[in-house]
């Protein structure tokens, strides 16, 4: 059984100067359980060739999240969030992580900086630019972090939350929502349908990108 991590440190909220930490409270879509998993080919800034789906996903899942780099909220879970990927990753759960923020707006978001948060987070999966932010409508994704768990035929089981805990609100993180979620799906368990949006900044898009699923 995977566990949660108890009584992580939450990132100290007189470090997120971002003004998205005061707007933009943006919710996950909520993208309709059992929906199978969208492809994907995405180049990860410093490699030479593209990632697909397929070779994310693990031999009992994936897990396909949505996050940028200068984000309040995926701050606030970032240490929490590469400690219980890994544990997936050993367990047969892929993981792989896409920004699609628009990068030219928000440079901080781009590529040459995708390698450096990678490294400084500890992140062990792949971090994918969408450029075109195609995928990021094809999964109709809103927010960062936004979480997306699929088991081994690639069918939508878990999506919302990481846990309760949000910048400021003193709860700590701990991934709660989606470890249950993760270790039903491990067992062969039925993933509870109750599941709470996960809330973020909203996916900065490029003119005339907005989907129109955008809240």
């Amino acid at each position: 059984m995977i566990k949660a991590l108890g009584q992580a440190k939450a990132f100290p909220l007189e470090d997120l100067d971002d003004e998205d930490v005061l707007v933009a409270k943006t919710p996950s879509t909520m993208l309709p359980l059992g929906t199978v998993a969208p492809d994907f080919s995405l180049v990860e800034p410093g490699g030479k060739s593209a990632v697909t789906r397929d070779q994310t996903r693990g031999s009992k899942g994936l897990l396909v999240m949505f996050l940028s780099n200068h984000c309040p909220y995926v701050k606030h879970v970032a240490t929490v969030l590469a400690s219980i990927s890994k544990v997936f990753m050993q367990k047969g759960i892929g993981v792989v992580a896409i920004a699609a923020n628009d990068a030219e707006k928000y440079p901080e978001d781009g590529p040459e900086k995708m390698i450096s948060e990678k490294e400084l987070r500890g992140y062990s999966f792949p971090y994918l630019y969408d450029e075109q932010q195609a995928v990021a409508q094809d999964y109709q994704a809103a927010c960062t972090p936004d979480f997306f768990l699929f088991d081994a035929e690639l069918k939508l089981v878990y999506r919302g939350q990481m846990d309760g805990s949000r910048p400021g609100n003193e709860v700590p993180v701990t991934g709660v929502d989606l470890v249950t979620a993760a270790d039903a799906l491990l067992a062969g368990r039925p993933v509870p349908k109750e599941q709470r949006p996960s809330l973020g900044c909203n996916i900065k898009w490029k003119p005339g990108n907005e989907p129109a699923y955008y809240p």
